[in-house]
């Protein structure tokens, strides 16, 4: 069975501000998931512009949380986090946010994309790691 991570923390790249945010957003919100974003560092006047209008949809209230700053001193947190429970990385890779993610077992996912690329920026790549999958056991026989 597919169940939701819980919180997600992700981390957005430089690169397309906007459309890397929306892209990574999208999914682990459909996935039923809640989501801390560390938004683009150069720019995040973008990211609190969508937040702005998150604010007055549908959307609950803590659905979408977004933290804008220092990507290397924020990171390491969000990494160390006990009530983050997973973890995408799609700025810079870090060993420290592995390392500081393996103290709770979080589930961690590290990669780029062509954000201008559709195959390479959605999919079902990015559904299948928003979920984390358990097994039922239904025993049978005599």
């Amino acid at each position: 069975m597919n169940e939701p991570i819980g919180v997600m923390g992700i981390i957005c790249p430089d690169e397309a501000p906007l459309l890397s945010m929306v892209s990574l957003m999208a999914p682990a919100l459909a996935m039923g998931n809640r989501v801390v974003m560390l938004a683009s560092q150069p720019s995040p006047l973008m990211a609190g512009d969508l937040m702005q209008v998150l604010e007055t949809s549908d959307i609950p209230a803590g659905v979408v949380n977004l933290l804008t700053g220092d990507h290397s001193a924020m990171a390491p947190t969000l990494a160390d986090h006990d009530d983050v429970n997973g973890l995408w990385n799609f700025g810079p890779e870090s060993a420290d946010l592995d390392a500081g993610s393996a103290g709770n077992l979080k589930i961690t996912w590290t990669s780029t994309a062509d954000w201008l690329n559709p195959a390479s920026a959605q999919g079902k790549r990015y559904l299948r790691h928003a979920v984390q999958v358990k097994n039922i056991w239904v025993p049978y026989g005599e």
